[in-house]
């Protein structure tokens, strides 16, 4: 069975659902693993052990069939299609007030790196239907990752159908296919190994440059590109993926002793993972992994299982989506 055809299961009648979920998910038996990563952007260190207990994951982030399958069936309105609340952004301008989602426009000219908005624009009109601009639509791709999904809409997803979002914990031990320590999810073998693409990531000069080697300028169908040891696809690049886990800037500092090895760890408390630089907008951050069709070598080398960033529960872009988990405790209530 194909990964699109794994992808397409499992939206049978709500009774159905969470037994479709873990037959066309995949088993993670659990393990000890060196989380985060001593060689790159510092929120990803200190490396060290953490075990998790075994799961179920998708196999494939959230495409746009399943989630219309759920809007059809609950009426959900995701957070880029209602007007934010006034209260929730003290000092926004009132015209900016509207409904809408963050897309990326290439400036066609390089620019200084330090300053996102060169290439982000909060756009009127967007969202999942419209992933591009208001004149967008998704149209033709059903297979494709859902995007311009905020926490919220996430997780409403993930309990529709009996499931939750993975802690980061259980996300890159799952990325790492059984590799432990190994920089790509793939292996130590370099980013194109043997000249092979193995992700849907950015080549050339990002923001203005972009070769598309892979075939794919923005997200790619999933399972476009090789499953890791574990079968699953697009761990890496096409689209980042929300967890469940507030973020920190940085890990906990590995335990003395052996014994000590946290299980099943969870993120920061959620008042630790307000902004700093905006002390006057108190929403919180999530953590999300994985690296997205954006990510370059000159520019957020974020295509790798140890990597992670913070993103407002608030936020919806056209490169985030997510995929779920079932545990075994979730799915013996059923």
């Amino acid at each position: 069975m194909s990964p699109t055809d794994l992808a397409s299961q499992a939206i049978e009648e709500p009774a159905q659902k969470l037994a479709a979920q873990t037959d066309t998910m995949v088993w993670i038996p659990g393990g000890t693993f060196r989380m985060g990563s001593d060689k790159h952007y510092p929120e990803e260190a200190p490396a060290h052990r953490v075990s998790v207990d075994g799961f179920w994951i998708q196999p494939t982030p959230v495409t746009n069939r399943q989630f219309r399958a759920f809007v059809e069936a609950t009426g959900h309105e995701t957070f880029a299609e209602i007007a934010p609340d006034p209260k929730d952004y003290p000092g926004a301008k009132p015209q900016m007030l509207k409904a809408g989602s963050l897309v990326f426009r290439p400036p066609g000219r390089p620019v200084d790196l330090r300053d996102w908005s060169n290439w982000w624009n909060f756009e009127f009109g967007t969202n999942w239907r419209r992933p591009y601009g208001r004149n967008s639509t998704n149209r033709g791709l059903d297979d494709h990752p859902v995007v311009h999904v905020a926490y919220r809409d996430a997780l409403a997803y993930a309990n529709w159908i009996g499931a939750d979002l993975a802690t980061e914990a259980e996300w890159e031990f799952a990325a790492r296919g059984g590799l432990d320590e190994a920089e790509f999810a793939w292996g130590d073998t370099g980013l194109n190994p043997d000249g092979r693409e193995m992700a849907n990531i950015w080549q050339g000069q990002f923001p203005n440059e972009n070769l598309t080697l892979d075939g794919y300028e923005r997200t790619s169908p999933v399972g476009s590109f090789p499953a890791n040891g574990y079968g699953l696809y697009d761990m890496i690049g096409n689209v980042w993926e929300w967890t469940s886990d507030f973020f920190a800037p940085r890990h906990t500092d590995e335990p003395a002793k052996a014994c000590c090895i946290p299980k099943n760890p969870r993120g920061a408390a959620e008042a630790a993972s307000f902004d700093p630089r905006q002390p006057q907008i108190r929403i919180p951050r999530r953590v999300i992994k994985g690296g997205s069709f954006l990510c370059a070598p000159n520019y957020c080398r974020r295509y790798r299982p140890a990597a992670r960033h913070a993103e407002p529960v608030d936020t919806s872009t056209c490169h985030l989506g997510f995929r779920c988990v079932v545990r075994p405790a979730e799915a013996e209530k059923t």
